[in-house]
């Protein structure tokens, strides 16, 4: 099974970032029928650490590993990380490029949870991207649909975009299924 590792931004911050998306060029392009393969709000997440596939009877192994590490960031901290999306980017060019949206606040916290999350996973010998971790949430995968100038005003645009501040609270274990409309399963969470 693919397996990877999230926080799910709440539904008022992924609606105001949905308005905010729908007047980007991307957006236009996609009301007007073009696939620019705008990332489906209701999947809307950070991924802290991607484990692709991993055996079926490993599962446990994963969700104890995840575990702990929820409870050791969770010791110690008298709230759990308060963020916000906002500013963002894009990566790739050509047919691989991605658009997406920044992380702002606690960004650091974040950043040690997905350290412990990793540390965890190595020590139980489980697979998992050992890229450093990128606070950011993926919004439209245009490729090469529109005009590069399009992306890059779009990516001018959302430097100026703030959206609510929210706190995550809580770490979730995801099963993906890939496909031209990906589906995503919610295994186990852990209060963080």
């Amino acid at each position: 099974m693919r397996l990877f590792v999230a926080v799910y931004p709440p539904r008022p911050a992924v609606d105001d970032l949905t308005v905010q998306v729908a007047r980007l060029r991307v957006g236009t392009a996609f009301a007007a029928g073009i696939n620019v393969r705008l990332a489906d709000p209701a999947n809307a997440h950070l991924t802290l650490a991607f484990l692709g596939d991993v055996a079926d009877d490993r599962l446990v192994d994963v969700e104890s590993a995840l575990g702990l590490a929820a409870e050791t960031f969770r010791t110690g901290r008298d709230s759990s990380p308060r963020l916000r999306l906002g500013g963002g980017g894009s990566f790739g060019r050509g047919r691989f490029t991605v658009l997406w949206v920044d992380l702002q606040g606690d960004v650091e916290g974040l950043a040690v949870l997905a350290r412990l999350i990793r540390f965890g996973l190595r020590r139980s010998k489980l697979p998992h991207d050992e890229k450093p971790f990128r606070a950011h949430l993926t919004i439209a995968r245009p490729g090469d649909r529109i005009d590069r100038a399009d992306v890059l005003a779009d990516r001018e645009t959302l430097h100026a975009y703030v959206g609510p501040e929210w706190a995550a609270e809580e770490l979730v274990l995801v099963r993906s299924h890939q496909g031209p409309r990906p589906t995503y399963d919610r295994l186990a969470a852990w209060s963080i």
